[in-house]
């Protein structure tokens, strides 16, 4: 195979919707930075066009693509093998279009999600204490998956389905508990950590009803949406004066494995990448 200096390199993001994305400004900036051609694109697939928009990522000369709501679980039943992070995790972030045109998926979300907690606060400690995750979805499920790795000795996994929580659970097993939606602001007595993985908090979607009453002054709230940069939640929380991580590291973080397997090419997450983006999220 050519090298990536040699070809045109493609690649890109499918969602529904997919247009907030800033998946394109940061891939397209790295391609600019080592001297590249090539172009990474927004790519709006509705879930019933996924299996053949997948499938034309060969023909059309992709390298591969990220995954982002609501397609990392539909991505499993198309991509012709899965990784073990990604069959552990029931979710895939990332597909590899192989040199024999076979599709490859993988799981970068929960190396994205670790990587930033560590980088944002160098003291966290996995086994101090409880951890909260709102949601049950693909990033919920990455979360967990990271968090039970990283050795947090409960992870308390609060959804508004609680047979979606619960199924999570059983499939999971030890460390994750599911607690119920009503009891999700008593979940918080003695976290070390919250992370909000729903689109609550999301521009144009209602902010995350949550009190955080109970929650410790030691606590680190953790949001993974990152359009706006501090969602209510997060806003809430350093007001109170918990420790707060933002969405867009773990954004960043996660697509370095991806070039890595699309090009044989690892960049680098640097401040002046972050303040590019930042700035673009006015």
């Amino acid at each position: 195979m050519a090298s990536a200096q040699d070809r045109f390199l493609l690649a890109g993001v499918m969602g529904w919707p997919v247009m907030h994305s800033r998946s394109p400004m940061l891939h397209n900036h790295w391609i600019a930075e080592h001297g590249l051609k090539g172009s990474y694109v927004p790519l709006a697939i509705s879930p019933e066009a996924l299996p053949d928009a997948l499938r034309a990522l060969r023909p059309l000369g992709f390298a591969g693509c990220n995954l982002t709501i609501p397609h990392k679980q539909q991505a499993m039943q198309v991509v012709d093998e899965i990784d073990d992070v990604g069959r552990r995790i029931g979710a895939i972030s990332c597909v590899v279009v192989r040199p024999d045109g076979s599709l490859a998926g993988s799981n970068n979300d929960c190396y994205g999600f670790i990587e930033h907690l560590r980088q944002s606060v160098p003291a966290w400690q996995a086994a101090a204490g409880p951890a909260v995750v709102l949601g049950a979805g693909g990033g919920a499920r990455a979360v967990c998956y990271a968090l039970a790795q990283a050795g947090v000795p409960e992870v308390r996994l609060v959804n508004r389905s609680a047979a979606r929580a619960q199924a999570l659970a059983e499939e999971f097993g030890s460390p994750i508990k599911a607690i119920a939606w009503e009891s999700r602001n008593d979940a918080m007595e003695g976290a070390r950590l919250v992370v909000n993985t729903t689109s609550l908090g999301m521009v144009g979607q209602p902010p995350l009803d949550l009190s955080l009453e109970r929650l410790p002054r030691e606590a680190i709230a953790y949001d993974i949406v990152y359009v706006p940069l501090e969602t209510p939640f997060l806003a809430a929380a350093r007001a109170r004066g918990n420790r707060t991580v933002d969405g867009l590291g773990m954004l960043l973080h996660q697509a370095v494995p991806a070039w890595r397997a699309w090009f044989g090419i690892e960049p680098k997450v640097t401040p002046g990448l972050r303040a590019l983006i930042e700035a673009s999220l006015g």
